[in-house]
């Protein structure tokens, strides 16, 4: 279905003869993707196509979850192989370069999320499911290449199955996440399911340097403070203990930094920048996870 096909179904808004339609680019790359804002008048919408189980994550997890902390949808359109998603438009910036104001209001929507579905067994079987995030870990543990790296890879896994699980944005990098004056809304959630709490907060301040000019901008004072308030206004009410919480922390920023050395590793991208960064860091984190060292600040 072509967009001028889709744009004829839209039906949930009203659309005037000057609507003007702008296809949006990756961040990363600058390349386009299959992402469109419609700019009708005054008003903006978001028409995007839907990866794989996104649609389903939409329709059966966030569109009964009272709150603000995604997109509203307005019209799902399209065929089974193919579907769009008409969604509110938010103006905002995104956490790449991050402050202490969006990042509180992006803890705040992730915490808003968490607390409604924590342990709810009756979305363990909608979108990106926990059995296949383990079949992807477990892939990811094939290619380290080292023998510090597979044995702690392997506690991780024993860790990931024995942790509390809620909703999560199993990809919540910094640009999966508007921040307003007011709220954060976490968007593309192709990867959003029912999966082991750290996952998303992880993924979330992982990646941050403070280096000028880095792609993630992120201060270790608002790691720390992110960690902390994570803690007392999520896992403290879950019977967490603040110990639990560091060490289940230790291992899963460990399993991001070591996406990239499978990445590395299986395409043959050694000399490639992100493996020469997140080996030592990979190594470094099993180093403290060994010598179980899990209250560090960053």
């Amino acid at each position: 279905m072509e967009l001028r096909e889709i744009m004829e179904q839209i039906t949930a808004v009203p659309l005037g003869d000057g609507v003007q339609v702008t296809q949006l680019t990756h961040e990363e790359d600058g390349e386009p993707y299959q992402v469109w804002q419609i700019d009708n008048g005054d008003a903006r919408y978001i028409l995007k196509e839907a990866k794989e189980k996104e649609a389903e994550i939409y329709q059966s997890i966030l569109a009964d979850l009272p709150g603000d902390s995604v997109p509203r949808i307005y019209q799902t359109i399209g065929e089974e192989n193919k579907v769009c998603l008409l969604m509110e438009y938010i103006q905002g910036e995104d956490l790449r370069s991050c402050n202490r104001r969006k990042l509180n209001l992006a803890l705040n929507a992730l915490i808003a999320l968490q607390r409604k579905t924590w342990e709810d067994q009756t979305l363990a079987d909608v979108g990106y499911t926990y059995e296949r995030s383990c079949k992807n870990l477990e892939n990811r543990a094939r290619y380290l290449n080292d023998p510090l790296l597979e044995a702690v890879f392997q506690q991780f896994l024993q860790e990931y199955a024995s942790v509390p699980r809620t909703l999560c944005h199993d990809d919540l990098l910094p640009f999966n996440v508007i921040a307003s004056d007011n709220r954060a809304v976490l968007i593309d959630w192709e990867c959003g399911g029912l999966l082991p709490y750290p996952a998303s907060f992880a993924r979330l301040i992982a990646h941050g340097e403070e280096k000028e000019n880095a792609f993630f901008y992120m201060t270790r004072e608002d790691k720390n403070f992110a960690v902390d308030y994570y803690y007392e206004n999520l896992l403290k009410e879950k019977g967490i203990t603040y110990a639990q919480w560091r060490e289940n922390l230790a291992y899963f920023l460990f399993s991001e930094y070591c996406e990239w050395v499978f990445v590395g590793n299986k395409y043959g991208v050694t000399d490639g920048e992100n493996f020469q960064k997140y080996l030592p860091l990979a190594k470094e984190q099993a180093g403290r996870i060994q010598r179980r060292e899990f209250h560090i600040n960053f």
